[in-house]
């Protein structure tokens, strides 16, 4: 294995990402970077704190005083673990919405590059391949269909004891692919020499299986 090993992962919401990286990281023994769950966490602390997307001024104030941070798979905001309370999907149109205003991307993107400057890393996301690490070792672009990633996504927030339809579920996934691919800054896109994987179909372990094979 090289001594520096950056692994960019790419794809739209619900397309198991975060769980795939997860399970490489664990396997490689390197660091897994939520960048996901790090807008999320911005989403959620410009709600707690009735932040709107268009108060430069309040928005500027509040990411000089923020710290994003993990540790042993926790993502912890401003020294508290928020694993759960960014989980709702309350919080996953925050994530989308604060993912195109630039002072937020421009702190995330800081602290992802500086993470990936100095060890080896997994990171996922929207534009890791594209924008954030283009130098990356390895690219994938994970996708699955509309219906399967909002099934998978449905199931994950019933279990967590949210009341929502799967109609709903679906509704806010087609919106954020939207959101995603349409935004001016840093779209959502396939890097032209990243893998693409359809996991529609495919296990946890197949497509981890699968990326494994890739690398090594």
């Amino acid at each position: 294995m090289k001594a520096m090993l950056r692994i960019a992962i790419d794809g739209p919401s619900g397309a198991g990402k975060s769980t795939i990286a997860k399970e490489v990281a664990k396997k490689l023994g390197i660091d897994y970077i939520d960048t996901g769950a790090m807008y999320r966490a911005v989403g959620y602390k410009m709600k707690r704190e009735g932040i709107a997307a268009d108060d430069e001024a309040a928005l500027g104030a509040m990411l000089e005083n923020t710290d994003i941070d993990f540790a042993e798979g926790d993502i912890i905001l401003d020294g508290a673990i928020v694993n759960d309370v960014i989980r709702t999907s309350e919080i996953s149109k925050m994530a989308s919405v604060c993912s195109a205003l630039l002072p937020v991307r421009e702190k995330l993107v800081e602290i992802q590059r500086s993470m990936g400057n100095r060890k080896s890393v997994i990171m996922d996301g929207r534009d890791i391949a594209t924008n954030v690490l283009p130098n990356a070792e390895y690219k994938f672009f994970l996708t699955a269909s509309a219906k399967e990633r909002a099934q998978r996504r449905h199931k994950e927030l019933l279990q967590k004891g949210e009341e929502i339809t799967f109609e709903a579920v679906l509704s806010d996934i087609e919106k954020r692919d939207h959101n995603d691919m349409t935004r001016k800054l840093n779209p959502l896109r396939k890097a032209a020499d990243a893998l693409e994987v359809d996991t529609t179909g495919l296990s946890i372990e197949e497509v981890a299986a699968f990326i494994l094979k890739e690398i090594k």
